[in-house]
């Protein structure tokens, strides 16, 4: 819990910047005209940051900042006393100790947003670190840590991030995070998988803690979306990352389900089922995401572009939402010649559009694709068939073609896909075919195991590597360790390091460098440090 900050009520070094204030009210749906409601006196809450707080999707001028108020987050109202409306102070100041205030306002934090918090700060200075909290009356948050994005066009010597996914809560600790943080990354890109849906028991699995009964059914609801989020948000090694190091996030499916597709299989007449608007609605309240990518209250809008000066352009792509039933079979089947009718898609129409544009337009040295589920091809049984995993984008590879020829038809700067989903580690180069025997290697993609799913048992090793051998593209697997990547690009060269832990079942655990790689301007694939 943080204490009251002195500061506040003080005069600060800089003014606050108009555009600063409206930023924080019209992240809540509110212009100007709504500013005076939330200058109204807070009602007395204790200890209102139970959940944390959070920066994300860094800009040159600013970043989004994230928090939601439940001093009792699995009671029936968070124990907010029918609140409807609390107004939320912020502040961003140059310094820890938050003596050089450069920029704050008021946020309304609404019940009917689980009292979330998304204020857009702008008017910042590119390039820089900043330092962020938030007050509801007396009580403040902790200090949290953010940064800038280089001015656009800049030349950005060096960009340093971790990947990540597949945190499932019950399967272990999250004990790649205090090595994520102590490699100060300029972000992290979480790429899917941040909750699980399944049902839990009393206990947490490796943790051994009880487990809330409103979080153990398999949520389908609004109200057990939010438990479910909020049990994961109260870890303290997640609490301690957010705080200090911007997200960048995406979804796969178990924000919702296993393995969907669209809303294919519970699709109904008018629109998103219920329980998938519910969970969407909630991942949203949870992010630091900017308020205009909840669309409307069944649908957020998470695919985005970032960049970073003239070193990278970042796009992060929903390969969920959109995206067709898989032509050939649901998970493991044969492939088919229905999954190259060019009318199916892995992305939707306007993403695909929106996706081609920024290919075209892309003038940076490095372009990442923050991408859920693996592109490259895994062929299960060599010339005994073409057998495939359906639900990545072997299911659908008229929609990968189209992909790889905007990529290589654009002369796109050096193409890297970097991956979440498969609780297994693989380094890939990416053909321009992979019908096609000896066509080029047109990108590199990472592919990142777990950072818990599967506990420090169930290996994928046995299952997968029997593969390998089928897919000289593979340069790399291993599917039985838990960890993240930390990628460090500059102009010359990327450079990955595969960091795995050695136990997820105790919070402190060690972790080493597996293995590293490097892909060199101008050459597509990886090649072994």
């Amino acid at each position: 819990m943080g204490v009251p900050g002195r500061g506040w009520d003080r005069p600060v070094t800089t003014s606050l910047p108009r555009r600063a204030f409206v930023a924080g009210a019209a992240g809540l749906g509110l212009g100007l005209s709504g500013a005076p409601a939330l200058v109204e006196a807070a009602p007395r809450i204790e200890h209102p940051f139970t959940l944390g707080i959070a920066s994300g999707d860094p800009e040159p001028t600013g970043f989004v900042l994230w928090t939601r108020l439940a001093p009792e987050p699995f009671a029936d109202d968070f124990g907010m006393g029918g609140a409807r409306r609390v107004p939320v102070r912020w502040q961003v100041a140059t310094d820890e100790r938050m003596r050089h205030v450069v920029a704050r306002g008021v946020a309304a934090a609404e019940a009917r947003w689980a009292h979330s918090v998304h204020v857009d700060v702008q008017g910042l200075q590119p390039d820089r670190e900043y330092f962020y909290r938030f007050f509801v009356g007396r009580e403040a948050s902790a200090v949290g840590r953010a940064r800038t994005a280089p001015a656009a066009g800049a030349d950005a010597s060096e960009l340093r991030f971790a990947s990540m996914s597949c945190q499932k809560y019950e399967d272990g600790f999250f004990s790649s995070f205090p090595h994520v943080l102590a490699d100060d990354p300029h972000f992290v890109l979480h790429l899917g998988d941040y909750v699980y849906e399944y049902a839990m028991g009393a206990t947490a699995g490796y943790r051994g803690t009880p487990v809330p009964e409103v979080c153990r059914p398999a949520p389908r609801t609004l109200t057990q979306w939010r438990a479910r989020h909020a049990l994961y948000k109260q870890d303290e090694q997640l609490q301690a990352l957010h705080a200090k190091v911007p997200f960048i996030t995406t979804w796969d499916d178990h924000e919702y389900t296993n393995d969907y597709a669209g809303g294919w299989e519970d699709e109904q007449p008018g629109g998103a089922p219920a329980a998938r608007a519910a969970a969407y609605q909630a991942y949203w309240e949870h992010q630091p995401l900017r308020a205009a990518l909840l669309v409307k209250q069944d649908a957020v809008r998470i695919y985005r572009r970032l960049h970073w000066g003239s070193l990278a352009q970042v796009d992060m792509l929903d390969g969920r939402q959109y995206r067709d039933a898989p032509p050939c079979g649901w998970g493991e089947a044969q492939a088919c010649a229905a999954a190259y009718d060019p009318s199916i898609t892995m992305l939707g129409a306007e993403q695909e559009q929106w996706l081609a544009a920024g290919i075209a337009a892309s003038t940076a040295r490095w372009n990442i694709f923050g991408n859920n589920v693996m592109v490259a091809r895994l062929d299960h049984d060599g010339d005994l068939g073409d057998l495939l995993w359906h639900d990545a984008w072997d299911g659908f590879p008229a929609a990968r073609n189209r992909l790889l020829e905007q990529v290589v038809g654009a002369g796109l700067s050096n193409p890297v896909f970097v991956t979440g989903d498969w609780h297994s580690t693989f380094v890939n180069d990416i053909h321009r075919d992979f019908d096609t025997p000896g066509s080029p290697v047109v990108a590199t993609e990472f592919v990142g195991t777990s950072i818990s799913t599967n506990g420090d048992g169930t290996p994928y090793g046995p299952y997968y590597g029997p593969m390998i051998r089928y897919n000289p593209h593979m340069k790399f697997f291993d599917g039985d360790r838990r960890g993240y990547q930390r990628h460090v690009v500059t102009a010359d060269e990327w450079r990955t390091d595969l960091v795995m832990v050695d136990t997820v079942g105790r919070p402190d655990s060690p972790a080493e460098v597996l293995r590293s790689f490097v892909v060199e301007d101008g050459r597509p694939g990886a090649i072994e440090v």
